[in-house]
């Protein structure tokens, strides 16, 4: 007969908390209590309740990082009395610090599996949640935060114009470990579409329908998707053509460099420092498109002025040509004239009648 675990099991969904404040994915969790992934996810969605030595590693360690997890930053009402002692509602931006702590770190591993660079992977995770923050009252309501978060960091992630950036020309470090090289270098050679389906399933752990979902296709394509990258990561590395094999390396590489996020406070004000930028852009566009109008309106004609018609050429005109050499007439003529014209006595003057 099986007994519950001597130490006390916090609810489902604080199971889930803790292991995602501790940075640790459902793999790794399994790895150390000695179960499956399965098993681990059951447990945090409540469908089945730990028991045995099992459940008693599980308490422990879920007890391990209760201890290890920092004190929380979120502000309580005042106590004034025991029987009054309630939690004051979050403000937005408590709200989003808890969501930041909550998916940034995970996140960033999983952006790492995408794109294979740590910078990018921390650009993409931080303008995500900056998004995030400038549309907080959509983000605060929607039914799962967590996902949109997750799939506008894997948009900016998988986006292809990141190529025709300078700083992202040169390829970055490669993990030390040759297995790890090997199958980051296949999960880089499967196309977008494969490589986030397989990170989704085999890394997130989300089932298909939601897998489909996320990545806005069919169920039935989405499995095509998951069974053709299966099929070219067990053709390049034979090894891993077991998926809970696959599951546990894809865990282990995410976890093998130390990938840290930036601070929530850090992230809202750059998200309200790029809105600002933008906002002041879009007015200053906005004033010389106004400015060009106005200019364009005062200069504009106020009445029709008809073209003015092409030149036409002239033909008929005789050619213009040198003076020729005088006859002898024309030269007697002008001795003549040059002799007589002077001024002197020899002067022709008019007779008087």
């Amino acid at each position: 007969m099986t007994q519950s675990p001597a130490t006390p099991l916090p609810p489902p969904g604080e199971r889930r908390r803790l292991r995602a404040a501790g940075s640790l994915t459902e793999a790794q969790l399994a790895a150390r209590v000695g179960v499956t992934r399965k098993t681990v996810r059951a447990w945090e969605s409540g469908r089945t309740k730990p028991r045995g030595r099992k459940g008693e590693a599980y308490a422990k360690l879920l007890s391990t990082l209760a201890q290890e997890e920092p004190p929380p930053a979120e502000v309580t009402a005042p106590q004034f009395h025991e029987e009054a002692a309630a939690p004051a509602p979050l403000t937005p931006a408590q709200a989003f610090d808890a969501l930041y702590a909550f998916c940034a770190p995970a996140l960033v591993r999983q952006a790492y599996l995408l794109t294979g660079r740590r910078e990018l992977a921390r650009e993409s995770v931080e303008r995500a949640f900056q998004l995030a923050w400038q549309r907080w009252p959509e983000v605060a309501v929607d039914r799962d935060p967590a996902g949109w978060v997750r799939a506008t960091a894997y948009e900016y992630a998988l986006s292809p114009w990141h190529r025709f950036r300078p700083r992202y020309r040169s390829p970055e470090a490669p993990p030390p470990d040759a297995s790890d090289r090997a199958l980051l270098a296949a999960l880089l050679r499967l196309p977008p579409p494969q490589r986030r389906t397989l990170v989704l399933y085999d890394g997130v752990g989300l089932d298909l329908p939601e897998t489909a979902a996320e990545t806005e296709a069919s169920t039935p394509a989405a499995a095509g998707r998951l069974m053709n990258a299966r099929e070219a990561i067990a053709a390049q590395l034979p090894d891993l053509a077991d998926p809970t094999e696959l599951h546990r390396r894809l865990a282990e590489l995410a976890a093998t460099d130390r990938l840290r996020a930036a601070k929530p406070p850090t992230v809202r004000t750059g998200s309200e420092r790029r809105a600002r930028f933008w906002t002041r852009a879009a007015i200053a566009f906005t004033v010389a498109l106004i400015g060009t109008t106005a200019m364009t309106v005062r200069t504009a004609p106020t009445h029709y002025e008809p073209p003015i018609a092409p030149g036409a050429e002239i033909q008929g005109v005789p050619e213009r040509v040198a003076q020729g050499p005088l006859s002898e007439a024309e030269r007697q003529l002008r001795e003549k004239l040059r002799g007589e014209m002077t001024s002197g006595p020899e002067r022709v003057l008019p007779l008087s009648r």
